[in-house]
């Protein structure tokens, strides 16, 4: 399973075809970029026409359903973050196979109001289903039991808002970003048994103290929600990875940093990056946020990505747009146009390689959810339960508004042509 992982990462630097996606073992996906180019999900449905089935799932959380092996799997939790749960659901059915609480915590972290305690997304692999709650723990379970195969309690940061970053798996390794007020690292764990393979420090000088020795804001503006993405370009296979303040490139076989790009200007960024035409795509978070397109760089080069002179080195900003920029939902690429959608409703296409944007529509409510898409439609689930679904390609057009549920924060799994929603309360089966 891990050689197929590998060829999946060695394969997402470009936008290609696939089949419509068997499983779909992570957030956003087998590659992790949103798209299931070949499958053909309904695009009009309702609470009452589409819907194979429905079930409801206890507890607030926001991590994304991930389907695989008949199974759906759900990471739930407490509103008060006390107790932290996995579910299964039979994906044929919706029936509750498996409903288990991981971890107990006594005195949980404060989430925000707008997060929730289970917003990573588990992964699956294999017989293998992985979980993790950032600080509170991370486990591994086995896929047909539920049995917990390995847990490590003893990674820790102050999340300061909630955990949000989900786990990649690459090579054997499970890869976890912390990006707390206090500490702020990435680690690599054995995907067989749990233990550290790697730990790596962000590398960035925040120049954030007071005079008291101490970040300001408690250290609010070093955390990040962000998650990795691994891809090879230029023959070379790198960690991308987000945190505050900088975007990064590592090596992933040993965690040592190769270049970064610095952006003081914003924080708390929760994407996931895409990656395609030799450039990497990735808004830049809160307050001063910006869609960036990098090129990367060599070993050792560091940037200021809003330097008034460009440095002369290789790793360089291809383009940049500070209009509606998605704070919280990742970015779409497909072929040569990139999709996104902010936070008010404002969908925009770009070409890829300039930043030109080729469409700027509204289509209405509030969003956090990342958008998936097909080879012929976007799918963008709003925070007041609206699907809409718009075509690919350079003339905007609005297919249809679904209304379903009580609102999306979680992001969608497509496996076959069934598309898989997670409400607030519930999760949905759409054929």
């Amino acid at each position: 399973m891990y050689r197929r992982f590998l060829l999946v990462s060695l394969l997402v630097a470009a936008p290609l075809a696939a089949a419509a996606p068997k499983e779909w073992p992570q957030f956003r996906g087998p590659q992790g970029d949103g798209l299931a180019l070949d499958a053909h999900p309904p695009t009009a449905f309702s609470d009452t026409h589409r819907v194979t089935w429905h079930t409801p799932v206890h507890g607030k959380a926001w991590a994304s359903p991930v389907v695989g092996g008949g199974r759906v799997w759900l990471a739930t939790a407490t509103e008060d973050a006390t107790e932290l749960s996995v579910v299964a659901l039979d994906a044929a059915s919706g029936k509750v196979l498996l409903d288990r609480t991981l971890f107990r915590v006594a005195k949980p972290q404060f989430v925000h109001k707008f997060n929730s305690a289970a917003s990573p997304t588990p992964l699956l692999a294999g017989n293998r289903v992985y979980v993790t709650f950032g600080s509170p723990g991370t486990a591994c379970l086995d896929a047909k039991s539920g049995n917990t195969l390995w847990e490590r309690r003893d990674i820790e940061c102050n999340h300061y808002r909630g955990a949000g970053s989900s786990p990649i798996l690459h090579q054997g390794k499970l890869i976890l970003n912390f990006d707390g007020s206090d500490h702020q690292f990435l680690v690599a764990l054995d995907a067989k048994d749990g233990h550290t393979v790697w730990k790596t420090q962000r590398g960035i000088d925040y120049k954030d103290l007071g005079p008291d020795g101490k970040p300001d804001s408690e250290g609010d503006w070093r955390k990040a929600f962000a998650t990795c993405q691994i891809a090879t370009i230029d023959g070379v296979t790198q960690l991308f990875s987000q945190g505050a303040k900088a975007f990064y490139s590592y090596d992933p076989a040993d965690g040592r940093e190769r270049w970064r790009v610095e952006e003081r200007t914003s924080h708390s960024a929760g994407t996931r990056p895409v990656v395609g035409h030799g450039l990497v795509f990735f808004p830049t978070g809160w307050s001063q946020g910006q869609v960036l397109a990098v090129h990367p760089g060599n070993n050792g080069e560091v940037i200021d990505a809003n330097a008034s002179t460009p440095a002369a080195t290789k790793l360089s900003i291809a383009w940049r747009t500070k209009r509606n920029v998605p704070k919280k939902p990742s970015l779409l690429l497909l072929d040569d146009l990139l999709y996104g959608i902010d936070e008010t409703g404002i969908a925009t296409c770009w070409e890829a390689k300039t930043g030109t944007v080729v469409w700027n529509e509204r289509i209405g409510g509030n969003y956090s959810a990342a958008p998936v898409a097909t080879r012929e439609h976007l799918y963008f689930c709003s925070e007041e339960g609206r699907v809409t679904v718009v075509a690919t390609g350079r003339r905007f057009a609005k297919v249809a508004a679904n209304q379903l549920g009580d609102g999306f924060m979680a992001s969608p799994a497509i496996v076959g042509n069934a598309l898989f929603l997670r409400s607030r309360s519930e999760v949905y089966r759409i054929d």
